[in-house]
């Protein structure tokens, strides 16, 4: 709502601005400038969480990237702020040059950030760290931008019409934070389901260069000179030339920066509802690799050691009732079906998109057995930790937990304390918990802070390791941890004899081997991760 006019208070500094001379009515101006700054706001607050986002998507742990984003974005803001102290004489036009470089940054930023982490991630050296310098980068100048906005914002708003500082504030702030608000929620409800990652940039871009342009040149015209008129208007369209036409080529950017990350062998490239799947290989002869949002979750050329590492040890004993956590690719299951006595197993998986996949690709079918056509195997979608506040005590004689790095923010959870306290609620008495906590040589406190979590959640633990040769795949670990552990007495590490034709990759001695190699690394002093105070 627009304040009714009120003088200037006594002794209050004059504009340094004449008044404006507008073709239309000083309330008709007052609404268009604070629509303009809506409209701004809006798409600043795209342009942060659209770095976030693929930030997070990238180079994962999401707190890290948010903190990174959020703090330097807020004190270049300040700065800008500062800088656009010096623009007030020639607010009209300085806005409009700074809505035309906020376009060009803040539109083409997305599509910056993947091309640096899908073209020189691999590089090494000064390169590894590129993509998080861009984003720095980008956050420091998309910031220093929005920053200056507000000022200059002030100052044509005080020549429509002069009034208080107070009340100007106060409905410049109002249409501010509205369409922060209306950016907020645009983000994720609208662009990312409708447009993608890039293509939302590009729109935003485009959007907020309209915004600009039509403020400075349709309602502020006279208070800028011919030449800057044309300049303005002549940079504004080449911006948005630029960004139409990195629109209409992000499908093959998209494919070319694909292969550049994944190789040239990409088969499947899906967007769930959750993450981005995709498959390379499984035909001719090549080996099939899954990746979920750019991490390599599955190698052809070594998943079965690592599957049959993580299920088999936990299947001795009984094992008539077995919860699968993750694990939507359906190796696990594969694994725990070759046991005879298998009479249930229940899959948590929070994509039914990879589950899809699993049952449809052939490559991915095969590798897992279609354990997915299997009628034991029952799946459920949906989030492992509340499954398991549902899921009824003394339930599971096996529970497998095949879940993401716990590095990775969106998993600290299900590498709490609680959630193995939940984990220990399911076991039926004499029942085992499998932990896959990630890779021991380059990664080993967060290891041994899975066991430690593990261990005071009440259970007995094993941990063991097996390294495998991944060959050349990208972000692939050399060895993999896991923790086995038991509701009674500390469990044996053996393997059933009744395994089946999978048991030939492992063997005791050599599991027995690795044991007591992994526990040369333990890492003393460590403290359990909990919700509130995760520790990875």
């Amino acid at each position: 709502m627009i304040e009714p006019h009120a003088p200037a208070p006594p002794g209050a500094p004059p504009s340094r601005g004449r008044p404006a001379r507008l073709p239309v009515r000083p309330d008709t101006g007052r609404f268009l400038v604070l629509t303009c700054v809506f409209v701004c706001a809006a798409c600043g607050l795209v342009y942060e969480l659209e770095l976030v986002a693929l930030a997070s998507y990238l180079m994962g742990d999401s707190v890290t990237q948010t903190s990174v984003v959020l703090s330097v974005m807020v004190f270049a803001m300040g700065l800008g702020s500062l800088a656009a102290k010096r623009l007030r004489r020639f607010a009209a036009a300085g806005f409009g040059a700074l809505e035309i470089a906020l376009a060009l940054i803040g539109g083409s930023s997305a599509m910056a950030l993947y091309a640096v982490f899908a073209w020189t991630g691999d590089w090494g050296g000064l390169w590894a760290d590129g993509p998080r310098v861009l984003l720095v980068a980008f956050s420091l100048a998309i910031g220093l931008l929005i920053g200056a906005e507000v000022p200059l914002l002030m100052e044509l708003i005080q020549r429509v019409r002069r009034q208080d500082a107070g009340g100007a504030v106060a409905d410049l702030f109002a249409a501010d934070y509205v369409g922060a608000l209306v950016g907020g929620l645009a983000f994720p409800f609208l662009l990312l389901p409708f447009f993608g990652q890039l293509t939302s940039s590009l729109v935003t871009g485009a959007v907020n260069v309209v915004a600009g342009g039509a403020l400075v040149l349709g309602l502020f015209r006279r208070d800028v000179s011919r030449r800057a008129r044309w300049l303005l208007l002549i940079a504004g369209l080449t911006v948005l030339g630029i960004l139409g036409s990195a629109a209409v080529l992000v499908d093959d950017f998209e494919r070319s920066a694909r292969q550049a990350l994944y190789g040239a062998d990409v088969r499947v490239a899906v967007r769930t509802d959750v993450q981005e799947v995709v498959l390379t290989g499984g035909t001719g002869g090549r080996p099939l690799d899954l990746y979920l949002d750019g991490r390599l979750r599955v190698s052809g050329d070594d998943e079965r050691l690592y599957h049959q590492a993580l299920v088999q040890p936990a299947m001795t004993g009984r094992h008539t009732r077995v919860l699968v956590l993750g694990g939507g690719d359906g190796l696990a299951a594969r694994e725990v079906l070759i046991h005879p006595g298998v009479h249930r197993v229940d899959v948590v998986e929070r994509d039914p998109g990879l589950v899809r996949l699993a049952r449809t690709d052939p490559a991915l079918s095969r590798l897992n057995d279609h354990a997915y056509d299997d009628p034991r195997v029952r799946v459920a979608t949906a989030d492992a930790f509340h499954w398991l506040r549902e899921a009824p005590a003394a339930s599971y004689d096996v529970v497998i937990a095949d879940l993401p790095d716990p590095g990775i923010t969106d998993s600290t959870k299900l590498y709490s304390q609680e959630f193995y306290g939940l984990a220990r609620r399911a076991l039926a008495p004499g029942g085992r918990l499998v932990v896959h906590g990630g890779p021991v040589a380059t990664r080993a406190r967060a290891f041994w802070t899975v066991e430690t979590t593990v261990r005071a959640a009440g259970l007995r633990t094993v941990p063991y390791r097996v390294t495998g040769d991944t060959g050349p795949a990208v972000h692939a670990p050399r060895d993999w941890g896991f923790v086995l552990a038991a509701t009674a007495a500390r469990p044996a590490l053996r393997l059933d004899p009744h395994g089946g034709r999978g048991s030939g990759a492992l063997t005791e001695e050599g599991l027995a081997a690795d044991a007591r190699a992994v526990e040369r690394t333990r890492v003393a002093g460590l403290r359990a991760s909990t919700l509130v105070h995760p520790r990875f």
